[in-house]
């Protein structure tokens, strides 16, 4: 039976353990230049020594304009790479595995002069006039060729972060960000070739970004399952999506929902394990691995969700933020294995 403590391995990804830390954003840039700084440092060494088995870099952004905030990572110049690296190479030495999640806010960006995106819709639709102002702008549509230029920019962004380090990466097709906007029925109205399909952005990027990376690295993509805004897609059109996606190449699927929008009738879950569902369908549908992930910090309920197959990998996100050493107690508190999974400087608490 797969538990926390089964390892796991994918072509050359091979990890101690099923726990994975996903991306959460830090906003903690502090001179806008997207290098990841002492913070950062402190942030994913200290889950590595907590014994988690693959913890990914937060979302990092392919332009300086594609960042929800100007206080977030990102990885458009080759000046980012020693930064990272020194991240990458310290967390390695603990036993964890890192990757760097590759996205594009889109419409979502925030600090951008003008954010663009698939169309000029903005995020809660069009606004009228003497309505509340919202935190996000209306966004230019981009045009055929920089939409092809964008694609550029996710492998050029893909091959700096295989020369930082990483073990594997994840590409953010999820929470309402740029990927996420190309696939959404409600928010691409595209006349061109890249709104007749609307997988056809993510599966370029894809494509592009495998043709930088080594041939045994996994390459993984986060996607929203469901969206809430109304008249959003269902789980039907996420699987049909993604199987574009794993033919492009994808080798796992990270299975969250939503981020798209105000949520309408429909709304997220609020309660452990809400999203598991999602994952359930995805490993139904595909044969190659899944993460969930959705307020699983019970280690309990984290176990049941590998022994009963809903998924390979387990994301812990707030469990984490809140205590660096999850993975650690977690195995302690199932299978008394404190002491293996703790660094030798600290066994000597768990015997």
């Amino acid at each position: 039976m797969v538990d926390l403590s089964s390892p796991f391995k994918l072509k050359s990804l091979e990890l101690k353990n099923r726990i994975v830390m996903p991306p959460m954003c830090q906003y903690s840039v502090m001179n806008k230049d997207g290098k990841p700084n002492e913070w950062h440092y402190v942030h994913y060494v200290s889950r590595a020594v907590g014994g988690t088995g693959l913890i990914i870099m937060e979302m990092t952004d392919v332009e300086p304009d594609g960042r929800i905030t100007d206080n977030d990572l990102g990885l458009w110049s080759d000046d980012h790479i020693p930064a990272f690296a020194r991240i990458i190479s310290e967390v390695k030495k603990y036993g964890a595995k890192i990757g760097i999640q590759i996205a594009h806010a889109g419409r979502k960006a925030q600090d951008a002069k003008v954010p663009v995106g698939p169309s000029d819709i903005p995020v809660g639709g069009v606004h009228d006039v003497g309505a509340k102002p919202s935190r996000y702008k209306v966004p230019r549509p981009l045009t055929t060729d920089e939409v092809k230029a964008m694609v550029i920019k996710f492998q050029d962004a893909a091959r700096r972060a295989v020369q930082a380090g990483v073990d594997t990466i994840e590409i953010h097709g999820a929470h309402g960000y740029l990927i996420h906007q190309f696939h959404s029925p409600a928010i691409n109205n595209r006349k061109d070739e890249y709104g007749q399909d609307l997988s056809k952005f993510g599966v370029e990027v894809i494509q592009a970004m495998k043709s930088v990376i080594p041939a045994d690295m996994p390459l993984m993509m986060r996607i929203s399952a469901v969206e809430y805004i109304d008249d959003g897609y269902d789980l039907e059109h996420s699987i049909e999506i993604s199987k574009k996606y794993k033919e492009a190449g994808v080798d796992i699927f990270h299975v969250s929902t939503g981020g798209e929008g105000p949520p309408g009738q429909r709304k997220p879950g609020n309660y452990p394990g809400y999203q598991v569902p999602m994952a359930r369908a995805f490993k139904q549908t595909f044969d190659i691995p899944i993460i969930a992930v959705g307020m699983l910090d019970d280690p309990v309920l984290a176990g049941f969700v590998l022994a009963s197959g809903d998924a390979d990998l387990v994301a812990v996100a707030r469990g984490m933020l809140k205590d660096p050493y999850w993975a650690v107690h977690a195995l302690d508190a199932l299978s008394n294995q404190g002491n293996e999974a703790a660094p030798k400087q600290y066994q000597i608490a768990y015997k």
